[in-house]
């Protein structure tokens, strides 16, 4: 699942209950009881418009995507829509506002923004019918179907020259060769939270950190994130694989068997709420998302000092890595604003005003994790959240899945997480 699915707001704890991604693994895990793949395999497909192929992207199978006849990009040197309200479509507490507000001082407009909490939830709406200038925090995974769909419209380079500013690596991305439906938004990663006043480990020093949850002493205080592709990608590489994409049934069954010896050992809890759960000590081992531990210091009990909450991410980048990106529908009444706008977040005091506010990194080349403490954005002792260009080239993406090693992905942690 997408760290902001289920968040509620700013501050706010996540909705109790099954994230999109529990529930799309209990009723996999219903499925295969109750008659085999068939029906789940058709359930669990992606489609927007019928039953549209398409490739897969991997860092060694790059995709550059078509663009269609009936699906131009707008021309060069028009100017602003005047008089007009920018429709923005985004996950909730994603953004920051003052940054849509400067956006409307500068070029004269309104600006609306409608938010969604899941990405089931936001393409369905677009399949609805809805109709918006700007799709913000679109996951790789779903953009091939927006591209084959032709639900996001190409993008006219002309408007976007901030993009110089971005990590090069996203100026010709293995999943949108060439940048030609996307630029880049946030980018973060999957590593180990933990109260270092009540765990003195260094992961650093260990044989595995990512066997670090494996530990009885602390029962009762561990806690992993309630994502099925988080989950299963935990106990793989607790294993030594790292291949967070695999179809192997066997490697996917070891993970799951260390999940359910997890669970016996430590009695795991299973939330996304690292973000409260570490600062506060309800927690003292959590694996987190670097964006959420970012913004510990907001959450820390009064007197506490953030400096008791540490990250890790391995230093050579061997590790989840993941990132968003925003787009212009192809619906959008405002093409040129929405440009504009796509290109205002490119630009680093307008990124770093955003990051201020959601945690999460924006990969530009003046953003480093130096500059972030600078900025006063970032505590010292948790730069290690902060995302290096090398990760994204060296880490590991949980990408788009084949339909029938999708199920069984779910099918495991189904079994994993079924009463915890």
């Amino acid at each position: 699942m997408h760290p902001r699915e289920g968040w509620q707001g700013h501050g706010a704890p996540r909705r109790p209950g099954l994230s999109r991604r529990s529930f799309l693994a209990r009723t996999a895990g219903a499925g295969l009881a109750m008659g085999g793949l068939g029906p789940l395999l058709q359930a669990c497909a992606p489609a927007l418009a019928g039953n549209i192929k398409v490739p897969l992207p991997r860092p060694n199978n790059p995709v550059t995507w078509p663009i269609f006849k009936a699906n131009q990009p707008i021309a060069s040197g028009l100017p602003a829509e005047r008089g007009a309200t920018l429709q923005i479509f985004n996950w909730v507490a994603y953004v920051n506002q003052a940054c849509v507000n400067n956006f409307q001082k500068k070029y004269n407009c309104k600006a609306e923004v409608t938010t969604f909490n899941t990405m089931d939830e936001a393409l369905a709406k677009l399949r609805s019918g809805l109709s918006f200038d700007v799709f913000m925090g679109v996951t790789v995974d779903v953009l091939g179907q927006l591209i084959e769909s032709q639900l996001i419209q190409p993008l006219n380079h002309s408007y976007i020259p901030n993009i110089a500013q971005a990590w090069p690596d996203f100026r010709n991305p293995f999943y949108d060769r060439g940048w030609q439906y996307t630029v880049p938004y946030t980018i973060y990663t999957t590593g180990m939270a933990w109260r270092n006043d009540y765990v003195h480990e260094n992961p650093d020093t260990m044989r595995n950190p990512w066997a670090m949850p494996w530990q009885a002493k602390y029962k009762g205080k561990v806690a992993i994130l309630d994502d099925y592709r988080e989950g299963i990608s935990l106990g793989l590489m607790k294993n030594g694989i790292f291949n967070l994409n695999t179809t192997d049934r066997n490697q996917i069954s070891i993970s799951r068997q260390s999940l359910q010896d997890l669970a016996s050992l430590v009695d795991v809890h299973i939330d996304n709420n690292d973000y409260t759960e570490v600062p506060t000590g309800q927690i003292w081992i959590h694996h987190a998302w670097s964006g959420d531990m970012a913004a510990a210091a907001s959450y820390m009990p009064k007197g506490v000092p953030v400096e008791v909450v540490s990250y890790w991410f391995p230093a050579d980048g061997k590790g989840p890595v993941a990132n968003d990106t925003n787009t212009v529908l192809r619906s959008a009444t405002n093409p040129v604003l929405a440009h504009l706008f796509l290109n205002y977040l490119e630009d680093l005091p307008n990124a770093l005003e955003n990051i201020s506010y959601n945690g999460y990194m924006q990969p530009l080349n003046e953003i480093t994790p130096q500059r972030l403490v600078k900025e006063k954005i970032l505590p010292p002792n948790l730069m290690s959240t902060a995302v290096l260009p090398s990760y994204f080239r060296r880490g590991v993406g949980e990408l788009q899945l084949p339909v029938d090693a999708d199920a069984l992905w779910q099918q495991a942690w189904l079994v994993a997480s079924n009463g915890i």
